[in-house]
């Protein structure tokens, strides 16, 4: 297997039993905890038959939850599941993310110059015409720069990061899964958990510096035979009338989306359905149950779907927006502004 003996894999087997308690005592503005914990034993086990193994299931709900992790979080964990599991670079860092946020410390997420210490030469016998080779000089430790986003922004900016690594050979960037909001990043740049937040807002918060970098639209999807997904045009009138499809409360999305839905007057009930596992949306929504909401990545898979349909509102749901934060800290690091400025190109 491709994982076997990894650096990740081995690091990832030691904190399994923090991270599981991680994920089950910790609030968790994030996917599923089922599927989360299916993430961390793929990573420990390597594959997909002895991680069904091990967590007592069947394959077919490991390659289940997968997916609708996936499509959650708005980008692959793995390539190949049918034969050698492979971890893709995005996964490599959310299972980096994932072991040092259950270890509630920041550590390097790749081996320092620590970690490489060379081992002692042993002592040439005195018949040897050769000196021992000279140790080779410490490498300096790698300059850390925390970033906190919502898990499909940092798919957005996966590449943008690996580029800047490769670039910078003496940066190493970690990440805080773990903000959705202006709050949450504020919290995060406060307390020297992020040099950089990216975080989602309807509007530009008053507490917050910040910038603009992009909007995303949010729209309600529904069945294609729903009478709301045939309709020329979709009244707030109609949308009173038809349930709901939501995330669980914990979900960091859910938060803005039930406040775009506030602001563009579209009536905020308990919801028929609310789940993390979006294949139970998909189902839901495929039975015409109601309609759900969504936008960036979720959205744009969800559009792709046969048999689902976006909704021709009449008037338009207020965008959602991805600002960026950066910690007033940041003067005295260069590499921090200088990646800023580079996610922005």
């Amino acid at each position: 297997m491709a994982l076997v003996n990894s650096p990740l894999q081995d690091r990832t087997k030691i904190a399994l039993n923090p991270l599981r308690y991680f994920l089950y005592h910790r609030p968790m503005d994030s996917p599923s905890l089922r599927q989360l914990d299916i993430f961390a034993q793929m990573v420990a086990a390597g594959g997909v038959v002895r991680c069904a193994d091990a967590l007592g299931v069947g394959v077919e709900q490991v390659l289940r939850d997968l997916a609708s992790l996936e499509m959650r979080l708005g980008y692959r964990l793995f390539e190949d599941l049918d034969g050698d599991a492979r971890l893709t670079p995005a996964g490599r860092k959310t299972a980096q993310a994932m072991t040092l946020l259950s270890e509630d410390r920041p550590a390097p997420v790749e081996e320092t110059a620590q970690d490489r210490t060379p081992t002692s030469l042993p002592t040439p016998s005195p018949a040897s015409p050769f000196p021992p080779p000279p140790e080779a000089p410490e490498e300096p430790p790698r300059q850390l720069i925390a970033l906190a986003a919502p898990p499909p922004v940092f798919g957005h900016f996966q590449d943008a990061l690996a580029a800047f690594e490769a670039a910078n050979e003496d940066i190493a960037i970690t990440l805080d899964l773990h903000v959705h909001t202006a709050q949450d990043a504020a919290v995060a740049l406060a307390n020297g958990r992020a040099d950089i937040a990216y975080f989602y807002a309807l509007e530009e918060p008053a507490d917050l510096k910040s910038r603009y970098g992009w909007s995303e639209p949010l729209n309600l999807y529904a069945d294609s035979g729903h009478p709301l997904a045939r309709a020329d045009s979709v009244s707030r009138d109609d949308l009173s009338m038809t349930p709901m499809l939501s995330m669980e409360t914990r979900s960091g999305m859910r938060d803005i989306i039930d406040a775009a839905l506030a602001k563009g007057r579209v009536r905020n009930v308990m919801p028929l359905l609310e789940s993390d596992n979006m294949f139970e949306i998909i189902a839901a929504l495929r039975d015409g149950a109601g309609c759900f909401a969504a936008f960036g990545t979720l959205a744009r898979d969800l559009g792709r779907m046969s048999g689902i349909k976006r909704l021709a509102l009449d008037i338009p749901l207020p965008a959602v927006e991805i600002r960026q934060a950066v910690a007033p800290r940041a003067a005295e690091k260069p590499a921090v502004e200088a990646l800023a400025e580079f996610l922005f190109l």
